[in-house]
């Protein structure tokens, strides 16, 4: 049997921010139990809900020197769909109301969970093969398994693996700062190792010491060896290149299906999609305030408001896609212009715009199930798991070419009738533009064509199965 140990800042389904913990929480349930003991360890906040925190088994506590000062940890754990999960407990450092925040807070509160959680495997009697590490929280296991643990019986054959979630969040601060709260000497500060452009770096820390590095699409793995996309690593990733793959992320089959999801007014599949899927629309409309019509032209946006998700670019044109012959749904919070845009637009339009400056699990599934496309124009996306909701609902994704938006989506091919969505390569509000008008022409004049791409993008496997099967290679390889 080979054990596995992820590492990450959360996990669904006890703390979430982002995609971060769909991933952490679902791939361990798909990796074969027959030849892997897959288990996860994440801080335990207090913010995690009462109902969670109160099913938390205590397991053993020890203290820590850190930061010249003897510190508690406490180890908790519960088993969760088959997966055990690990909770490292320190009070005065994962308090309050959310799991980040003060970013020189958290540098030292994940530099202390790094240290507890290697430090608890003894403590629990879990010697796993590889610790598989998520993004810069974790960026300093790599590094302390070839230094400070190396030496003992316990750690020296323990691999490690770091997934790079998303590039842009890297744990910097000064070199003094990181220096004092990695505990780390002054050879690991060099611009070959932590340092980076005079900064201590976390994440790079991990990338040059991890023993594989993956990232959440192919395309991103190649997008993050240039300039634009490196976030300033891109020369590390070139030179690390032998050592990187990219997998794609899944979303579990089992909570995002439209034959059982609890959210929706009507449920549907492949085959009954044409007569029921239509039901959720007109509901939603009602349930928004837009005029009900079934045949009306419905484009969701379920999305994080920032600029990396497009938004700019949607912006430029947003007059001229209220001018369509369309409804535009658009559900999420935000960078303050993207809301009050939105909010201006619902407030002008009101019959062709609904405005949810807010987040809703169960109105994203509503939506995921009732508008007939989605858009996504990113300007980078690492992987992206919207898309693969919408293609699991039947819901024609309209993409731009970046990232896992490249490599799921299949652009539509009206002269071979093949494709899943539509998708445009510039980073260009009217190619976009076209994109969104190219899919209201298939939709409007080419019914047959637009259901036959419903099909295909039902008939796509993006189930955890797939990339849980390659996280298993990898594990494979590294054992060795």
């Amino acid at each position: 049997m080979k054990k596995i140990l992820f590492m990450a800042s959360e996990a669904v389904p006890f703390i979430k921010t982002g995609g971060l913990a769909d991933v952490v929480g679902s791939l361990p349930k798909y990796c074969d139990k027959e030849y892997f003991d897959v288990r996860v360890m994440i801080p335990k906040y207090l913010c995690i809900k009462q109902e969670w925190l109160e099913k938390l088994q205590y397991v053993n506590h020890f203290y820590m020197d850190y930061l010249g000062q003897s510190r508690y940890v406490g180890i908790l754990q519960y088993e969760y769909q088959g997966i055990t999960f690990y909770f490292i407990d320190n009070e005065s450092y994962f308090n309050g109301p959310k799991p980040y925040g003060d970013w020189y807070w958290d540098l030292e509160k994940f530099c202390f969970f790094c240290w507890a959680g290697l430090s608890a495997l003894p403590v629990i009697g879990f010697q796993p093969d590889v610790i598989h590490c998520h993004d810069w929280q974790t960026g300093l296991v790599p590094v302390l398994l070839k230094d400070r643990f190396h030496g003992g019986d316990f750690f020296r054959d323990i691999k490690s693996v770091i997934t790079i979630h998303n590039l842009k969040f890297q744990g910097i601060w000064d070199v003094k700062t990181i220096k004092k709260l990695t505990m780390l000497p002054d050879y690991y500060f060099t611009p070959d190792k932590l340092e980076a452009y005079k900064d201590g770096n976390l994440l790079k820390g991990g990338i040059v010491f991890a023993d594989a590095i993956t990232t959440v699409s192919n395309t991103y793995a190649e997008e993050i060896k240039l300039p634009f996309y490196g976030e300033g690593l891109d020369g590390l990733m070139r030179a690390r290149a032998g050592s990187l793959r990219g997998i794609v992320n899944g979303i579990d089959y089992d909570d995002f299906n439209p034959e059982t999801d609890g959210s929706i007014v009507q449920h549907y599949n492949a085959k009954n999609f044409r007569k029921e899927k239509v039901k959720n629309k007109k509901a939603l409309q009602a349930e928004l305030g837009l005029p009900v019509d079934e045949k009306k032209f419905m484009v969701g946006i379920v999305s994080r408001l920032t600029d990396q998700k497009g938004l700019d670019l949607i912006q430029c044109v947003m007059d001229e896609l209220c001018g369509e012959d369309m409804q535009l749904v658009v559900l999420g919070t935000g960078d303050e212009r993207y809301e009050n845009m939105f909010r201006h637009y619902a407030w002008k339009y009101q019959d062709r715009v609904s405005a949810q400056i807010y987040y809703s699990d169960a109105l994203s599934r509503k939506i995921y199930a009732g508008c007939d496309a989605f858009l996504m124009p990113s300007l980078f996306e690492p992987c992206g798991l919207s898309q693969l909701m919408a293609l699991r609902y039947g819901t024609v994704p309209i993409v731009r070419e970046t990232g896992g938006l490249k490599d799921t989506v299949e652009p539509y091919n009206e002269f071979e009738s093949t494709g899943t969505g539509f998708s445009f390569a510039n980073y260009n509000a009217h190619e976009m533009l076209g994109s969104v008008r190219y899919a209201k022409h298939i939709y409007y004049d080419k019914r047959r064509e637009w259901n036959k791409i419903i099909d295909r993008a039902m008939a796509t496997d993006f189930s955890w199965k797939v990339s849980a099967g390659k996280y298993q290679e990898l594990y494979d390889w590294l054992i060795g």
